[in-house]
């Protein structure tokens, strides 16, 4: 074989390399046989070359099939449903015996029918009609002048050339996905790890007035100016499960992203991310949260905005694989119930928006990183004047009586009536469990006439509702309303025949009628 098809085979890699954007993923050790793949490129994602005097037609049907095999295989490593391999033979002569109805039709992979090989001869004679079916296949005209003598030194240049390039892409590359040692992903894990054992020291990290104490998103008390609850939610976290799932899911997210986009970079979009998240969760959920999950999903976030910005390094690296991890877990925040959906997606946009802003390392943008930063600065300021707005505050009788219950706990009896009679004044109905509550803050208030009224209310919803009757049988007997009292308590006593206190309170009131002469 002459250096001629030695020189052709490396000028057209060359062509493929650096002109129409392939990425060599195999060289032969034996330099001739090469391996190309541009996905994107839906008529012939995959490229394979081979340098080879090609004797009979029969030999070169067996590496036809060949290449078909190996074709399948990378059809599965890439996932695809169908994949097209171009097939390019470059030899001095063609096959001695008939061989055009061989390359006449693509050969498809027996087993799936998936991976299709259409293959294409460069030889004498065939030049035109090759460079013709290749360049009708890739979608460009591809075409080189060449002579019939070459060198060693020629064949040896161009070859090395193709090499360099490959060489600076491949440098190129991993400079992108490899900015530096990742830092504050392990600072935030021991944070958090941290945080989560202190809690556990100091009443449980499942114990909402733990929770609370050390910063979990509530809504009233933001509005109450508690301002920083928009940050310290990121770090806590509800039980151990709730902290390994998310532990795991930083350590593998917060890795990537803090590699491409460097500690500093990624310390930004984390901290952004999870305040979106919360902000989100403000504006749209009145229930207490917590943990990292809006941060964790902004690191998704970071990510398909690198996407965006390298989207053929992206699906070569992590595209499918992250797009199917990242619809997995919206599906189960969808599905689930307690889960905080709107921090998981402020989270995931907050990412995506941060990363803009901050773009890559030595890697400037100026105009896209302020359109970014104008969006970032709109959505929040839009976002927390909306949130704070009277309109849009939370009248969730949950959220109420949580709130209520923590006043409660700590003796704030004035702040727990405040939240119960603003629940009351704005609802069209309230549940018997927030009557009850507001009662017992108005016999602590010593509001009797009103806790008698607000617990009449709460049986007349639940009719079975024991400690009802039973606070009601004690503010009549503060009314000396003893035939009342005795009746009320008598209900409690029936329909909870194990509680001892109500018993006994029936047993005082006969005791105290049948001192008097009214028992019977």
């Amino acid at each position: 074989m002459s250096n001629k098809e030695s020189y052709i085979f490396w000028r057209l890699a060359y062509s493929f390399i650096s002109e129409h954007g392939y990425r060599m993923i195999q060289l032969f050790d034996n330099q001739k046989e090469l391996w190309l793949e541009k996905v994107e490129n839906k008529q012939a994602p995959i490229i394979r070359m081979l340098l080879h005097d090609l004797d009979w037609s029969n030999a070169m049907q067996r590496d036809i099939e060949f290449t078909a095999a190996n074709g399948e295989r990378v059809r599965k490593q890439l996932g695809r449903s169908e994949l097209h391999v171009m097939n390019i033979y470059i030899s001095p002569f063609p096959p001695v015996d008939e061989y055009e109805y061989r390359l006449a039709n693509p050969f498809i992979f027996p087993e799936g029918n998936k991976t299709i090989v259409s293959s294409i001869l460069l030889a004498k004679g065939e030049f035109d009609a090759g460079f013709r079916r290749i360049s009708e296949r890739v979608g460009k005209e591809i075409y080189f002048a060449f002579v019939d003598e070459y060198t060693d030194q020629d064949v040896e240049s161009i070859k090395e050339a193709s090499l360099d390039f490959v060489k600076k892409e491949v440098k190129t590359e991993r400079a992108i996905l490899s900015n530096g040692k990742p830092f504050f992903t392990y600072v935030f894990i021991a944070i958090q790890a941290i945080v989560f054992f202190w809690l556990e020291l100091h009443g449980g990290s499942t114990n909402t007035s733990t929770l609370i104490k050390y910063g979990a998103k509530v809504n009233q008390l933001i509005l109450g100016g508690e301002w920083w609850r928009f940050i310290t939610p990121i770090f806590l976290h509800i039980g151990f499960v709730h902290l390994a799932m998310n532990t795991l899911a930083l350590y593998f997210l917060g890795l990537t992203v803090e590699k491409i986009f460097g500690s500093i970079r990624f310390l930004l979009i984390y901290l952004f991310a999870g305040f979106a998240g919360v902000m989100a969760s403000f504006i749209f959920s009145s229930t207490l949260s917590a943990g990292a999950s809006g941060a964790i999903y902004g690191c998704f976030g970071a990510l398909l905005y690198f996407g965006v910005i390298y989207p053929k390094l992206f699906s070569r690296t992590m595209g499918m694989n992250l797009i199917i991890v990242l619809g997995i877990n919206l599906v189960f925040s969808f599905s689930a119930s307690g889960i905080d959906v709107a921090g998981h997606l402020g989270g995931l946009a907050g990412g995506f928006l941060a990363a803009g802003v901050v773009h890559f390392p030595k890697k400037k943008k100026l105009g896209w990183q302020l359109l970014f930063s104008l969006a970032s600065i709109a959505i929040v300021w839009g976002a927390i004047s909306y949130g704070y707005s009277p309109s849009a505050k939370s009248n969730d009788e949950n959220a109420h009586l949580l709130m209520a219950q923590e006043y409660i706990k700590q003796n704030k009896y004035d702040q727990a009536y405040h939240v119960l009679k603003e629940s009351e004044e704005k609802a069209d109905h309230l549940s018997e469990k927030t009557y009850f509550l507001l009662s017992f803050v108005e016999i602590k208030k010593e509001m009797l006439s009103d806790a008698k009224g607000h617990l009449q209310k709460a049986i007349k919803l639940d009719p079975n509702f024991d400690e009802a009757y039973y606070n009601l049988a004690l503010i009549n007997l503060e009314q000396n309303d003893i035939i009342q009292a005795k009746v009320n308590a008598g209900k409690a006593a029936e329909l909870e025949p194990k509680q001892k206190q109500y018993s006994d309170l029936v047993r005082e009131i006969n005791q105290h009628l049948q001192s008097n002469g009214e028992g019977g």
